[in-house]
């Protein structure tokens, strides 16, 4: 019977009069049946830990090991942070995850000009290998795993962990943990660059090769549709430009002779969770069955590690309200229950006061804890992939994968993610999609709860984290202190290997590593990129 004949309101009740669509505005069927599905399903679905992975790239799943639980800390000095990193340790957090400030993302110490004001502000500040030996004080860089979101001045971050790692006595094979280092959506939606694509495609699959050969456990790129969709893309077209950069850098370390089955199994993706709970959970269903399909048939990938989409996943920051906060703690639970049964690796929540200021503890543990009552209590952990067989979990599957492929193919046809971010064709379908989203709300077609509907006249804000005026001039001073008490000649001829190597093509790491041991700064290292391979400008802004 085709879905026009159907009864789909069997009880012959009227409709509300509201326009069912998804978060990202895809209409939604009153019914979902068998017949949704064409032929094949039982193919495509597949089970848990086998291809194509739609429901889950293990086995056992949560049934065999939880999701890791990272919560993003960082504010203030390194010693700020390594308070809170040891906090949320001893509350039963399972992997660090580190935030740094803005000075330190874009590439600049904390004295330079540029940073005033922000240093510590919205992350930790770290400016050379002293803040990063405080940052992790008294933490076995082998006893834990660690992700740090930071992407044009990665590579700097990454020798700075390593030379903490070999100064611990703890050998570079034992580190596990992820870096964000995906330069590419920095140039489609968060902004944050030094050098130009090319240059900065370069240094990231020099550390692909690099910790494919020095670090196999370490993560060298979390390939990254979380700030695509915090940008205002939709939820098919954050899965879309995610999955058409880890193309990119594919091809890139083929490219460079590395084979396909010694780096792919170390690529992780990083996806948002949105408000919408069914299309969240279809979207990650989706994304693992695509990057399965791909990575076997565009790159003859054998391994099946190599075919496994692992992801960890945040909660939707734009999602947050400064109206109402406490609003937040319920937004939170529905989106890191998405991502739980959309079979993340590993999840972070947002605190209830992200959107007024940094995290403060109180808010921190509540975040926590809710990861904690959705795998201790909730039973959800106990079944595989629960949802999976669902009709319109599955309809909603196949749709958000077909539609990221027409993505993906039009990509292709632009000759690939690095001219199609030169052609501005990413950056335009992410504006106009906020932009109807916005609108949407602003018409009370969409409803956010205190913003447009429901809301209440006054609001207490709850205590917030208030990060000491006095900390840049400590930072500032520390700096200086490093710059004037070092090796000033070592640390001379430190630069000028990296530079000789940025120039030469030479694997960039291990000049970053003996750099940062001389106590080179990020701000220095990052003035050598600006000098050999030019400053990135915004073709939107020429």
């Amino acid at each position: 019977m085709s879905k026009p004949e159907r009864e789909v309101r069997p009880t012959g009740q009227a409709e509300r009069s509201v326009r069912f669509s998804t978060v990202s505005d895809m209409e939604v069927e009153p019914l979902y049946t068998a017949e949704d599905l064409p032929g094949g399903a039982e193919e495509r679905i597949g089970l848990p830990g086998e291809f194509p992975y739609t429901r889950g790239v293990y086995p056992s799943m949560y049934r065999g090991r939880l999701w890791t639980m990272r919560q993003f800390a960082g504010f203030g000095t390194a010693e700020d942070t390594n308070a809170r990193f040891r906090f949320l340790l001893d509350h039963g957090q399972t992997g660090l995850s580190t935030a740094f400030d803005m000075p330190t993302l874009m590439g600049y110490d904390a004295d330079h000009p540029r940073a005033q004001g922000e240093v510590g502000r919205e992350g930790v500040a770290v400016s050379s290998l002293v803040d990063m030996r405080a940052l992790f004080a008294g933490i076995q860089l082998d006893r834990v795993t660690t992700s740090m979101t930071i992407n044009c001045t990665a590579s700097v971050l990454l020798a700075m962990y390593l030379a903490v790692a070999e100064e611990q006595g703890v050998p570079w094979t034992a580190l596990g943990g992820t870096i964000q280092n995906d330069m590419l959506k920095e140039f489609i939606a968060q902004k944050e660059w030094i050098c130009p694509p090319e240059p900065s495609l370069r240094i990231m699959i020099d550390m692909m090769e690099f910790c494919s050969r020095e670090a196999p456990r370490w993560h060298p790129v979390s390939i990254s549709g979380y700030h695509i969709r915090e940008a205002g893309s939709t939820a098919v077209q954050e899965l879309a430009f995610t999955i058409a950069d880890g193309i990119t850098y594919v091809e890139a370390a083929l490219k460079r002779g590395l084979s396909i089955d010694a780096f792919a199994p170390r690529l992780s993706f990083f996806f948002n969770l949105h408000n919408d709970f069914l299309e969240e959970v279809a979207k990650l269903r989706a994304a693992r069955r695509l990057w399965a399909t791909i990575m076997r048939d565009r790159f003859g990938a054998r391994d099946p590690r190599s075919l496994r989409l692992r992801t960890h996943a945040q909660t939707a920051g734009v999602s947050l309200t400064a109206q109402q906060p406490l609003n937040n703690v319920v937004r939170v639970t529905v989106q890191a229950l998405a991502g739980i049964l959309g079979g993340v690796q590993s999840l972070h929540t947002n605190s209830l006061d992200e959107t007024l200021a940094l995290p403060s503890e109180q808010a921190v543990m509540v975040a926590l804890r809710t990861q904690q009552i959705l795998a201790e209590e909730s039973g959800v952990t106990n079944t595989i992939d629960p949802l999976g067989g669902s009709w319109a979990v599955e309809a909603l599957t196949d749709r958000i994968e077909a539609e990221a492929r027409t993505y993906l193919a039009r990509i292709d046809e632009l000759g690939g993610m690095v001219r199609a971010i030169e052609a501005g064709y990413p950056q335009r379908e992410i504006a106009e999609a906020a932009y109807r989203y916005q609108q949407q709300i602003e018409q009370g077609e969409k409803t956010v709860v205190g913003v447009n509907r429901h809301q209440v006249p006054e609001e207490r804000p709850p205590d917030l984290l208030r990060v000491p005026l006095d900390l840049e001039g400590r930072q500032v001073d520390r700096v200086r202190r490093v710059k004037r008490e070092r090796n000033g000649t070592a640390a001379r001829e430190a630069l000028a290997r990296v530079r000789a190597a940025a120039e030469s093509g030479e694997n960039l790491m291990p000049p970053l590593v003996a750099a940062v041991r001389a106590l080179t700064t990020v701000g220095e290292i990052a003035d050598v990129y600006r000098e050999v391979f030019g400053v990135y400008r915004d073709p939107a802004w020429l």
